[in-house]
């Protein structure tokens, strides 16, 4: 008996469906790794350009630093925070990207331009007594002076205002290692404040706004170096009180 089926012959190039499995593979990688380094943005840490000459020389214009989310922050600690109002407008923030490099920014591939970002050094801490200066110039914190010469910008006093504040609960009070170029929390102790806020509330960084703790300079190469708490935050003794719900603000020097 004479078979009369015909088959119809697979028309379709081999190479052409392994090119189109490996196309797949590749689109797999490159959305994984998209994802986890958003995961690692958002949660674990995040690199940052610093936009503004306002914490030199511990960092320089153009420093790339990483900035970690996982510990909490403490006094001495180096800290990124966005606006909490009306800052930016005292200090340059960061140039703005477009579209396309805002996106690679939201998923970790770019470091991020700093745009609505500061950079501080964490002075106080909810409830501590931050105040400047004592009869040799020091900047106090709960009564203990800080030996500031190892950051400090050289040239610069610890302050040039008078004030002591209590710091609120929730809140940090932050300054510049560039005291004289940084638009810190002292310059905000006068602020008018805005409806249903007291005077000064804006120089206090909510704690919810603080994105983490500036850890290593990574580029440039020169610059590449750990950041850590200096010595002088060791000796500050913890508040004596509870934290106020509201600050506590005089433009005034403490009894010498």
């Amino acid at each position: 008996m004479t078979d009369t089926s015909t088959e119809t012959p697979d028309k379709t190039p081999r190479h052409r469906s392994g090119l189109a499995a490996a196309a797949r593979e590749f689109v797999l990688i490159v959305v994984g790794a998209l994802i986890v380094s958003s995961i690692l943005r958002a949660f674990v840490g995040q690199m940052f350009i610093i936009p503004s000459e306002s914490m030199q020389n511990t960092l320089l214009v153009g420093d790339r630093v990483v900035v970690e989310k996982i510990t909490d922050v403490e006094r001495g600690d180096v800290v990124v925070f966005e606006d909490p109002g009306g800052w930016l407008g005292t200090e340059e923030s960061g140039q703005k990207r477009g579209s396309v490099g805002r996106f690679f920014e939201v998923v970790g591939l770019l470091p991020d331009s700093s745009h609505g970002h500061l950079i501080k050094r964490l002075v106080g801490m909810p409830g501590d007594k931050v105040a400047c200066c004592d009869a040799q110039g020091r900047l106090l914190v709960n009564g203990q002076p800080l030996e500031e010469s190892s950051y400090l910008f050289p040239g610069d006093a610890p302050s040039a205002m008078e004030f002591q504040v209590t710091v609120p609960a929730g809140h940090v009070f932050v300054m510049g290692d560039h005291r004289s170029e940084s638009g810190d929390s002292r310059v905000h102790l006068s602020d008018a404040g805005s409806e249903g806020s007291t005077p000064g509330d804006a120089a206090f960084v909510p704690l919810d706004k603080v994105t983490g703790r500036a850890v290593l300079v990574v580029w440039p190469a020169s610059n590449f170096g750990k950041l850590g708490v200096p010595d002088t935050f060791k000796s500050v003794p913890p508040a004596v009180e509870p934290p106020p719900a509201k600050p506590s603000i005089s433009l005034t020097a403490p009894p010498k």
